[in-house]
């Protein structure tokens, strides 16, 4: 199957263009292949990581243009912005997890470059204890007992912390090229530094590369724009403040360094195309987060 650009659709799952999604979504490969006759067309999702588990059956996975054919027992990983199509064996089984960047944000705080690794597609034979775990999570997101949340949230990063590992091991043996050591230390000063309201040119600065250099090496390898990248993180955090803690919103713009509580309401609304307390609303419903006590709620 050969990717055009002109057919990639950017997809949503739950809500994924203006809400954040539960903890985690999982569901099986038949729920959602069946219905389309076990094909999936190329699609993307921007803000989703996807980590399939095929146990039984046979297919073939196309991520950014190649073609990799897979039988039982494959891990598929699918970071977000890839380009993604399948082929199914009709009556394959197996499981999709579905983790939004908010949620990634949340599991990946200090833990050096896995958001680098996990950032890089692959297809390649499942770990024999990965079966087990995905059929936990799987267990766990149909249900309803109390520490739901925690339990999902820990068994996910075992999940992605197993992924991160075989993506590592499965690569090439030599070293990073100069272009991704640089992605990888401006995505790092990225997370550094968002807050702060950082431009270009000052992580090009630190970085020791002109903004135009550094155009091209981020461009190259997420098709987005330095400043989309930046701009991108910020408006996690304020979705991430807003789902998940009580905190007025005047303070949540001053938090993410907005001189003006209105000129962050402008902003976000320009990007969610929702207000910062509309969107609050919508994901506080049955399957929005739970916001954590601190501040009263705006």
């Amino acid at each position: 199957m050969k990717l055009h650009n002109g057919i990639v659709l950017s997809q949503g799952l739950f809500g994924e263009s203006t809400l954040l999604p539960d903890v985690v979504h999982c569901e099986t490969i038949a729920a959602r292949s069946s219905l389309y006759d076990w094909e999936l067309a190329p699609h993307r999702h921007d803000r989703l990581h996807q980590v399939i588990l095929f146990q039984a059956g046979a297919g073939v996975a196309h991520l950014d243009g190649g073609a990799y054919p897979f039988g039982p027992m494959t891990l598929i990983n699918v970071p977000p912005g890839i380009v993604h199509a399948f082929s199914f064996e009709p009556d394959s089984q197996g499981f999709v997890v579905t983790l939004a960047d908010e949620v990634l944000d949340f599991i990946l705080t200090g833990v050096g470059d896995v958001r680098y690794t996990l950032g890089q597609p692959l297809v390649c034979p499942a770990e024999p204890g990965l079966s087990a775990l995905v059929q936990q999570i799987w267990h766990e997101f149909n249900s309803l007992t109390s520490a739901r949340a925690l339990i999902l949230r820990s068994l996910c990063a075992t999940l992605l912390g197993l992924v991160a590992r075989t993506v590592s091991q499965s690569g090439p043996a030599d070293a990073k090229s100069e272009q991704m050591n640089f992605l990888e230390r401006f995505e790092a000063l990225v997370e550094e530094h968002f807050l702060q309201h950082w431009g270009v040119a000052n992580y090009a600065r630190v970085l020791s590369i002109s903004p135009t250099h550094l155009g091209r090496i981020v461009r190259a390898a997420t098709g987005e724009a330095p400043s989309q990248r930046i701009n991108a993180r910020v408006l996690r955090e304020a979705r991430r403040k807003l789902a998940y803690t009580n905190l007025r919103v005047s303070t949540i713009a001053y938090e993410l360094g907005f001189a003006d509580p209105a000129h962050f309401s402008r902003v976000f609304t320009r990007a969610a195309g929702v207000s910062p307390r509309t969107f609050r609303n919508q994901v506080a419903g049955p399957h929005g987060a739970a916001a954590a006590p601190t501040t009263a709620s705006s």
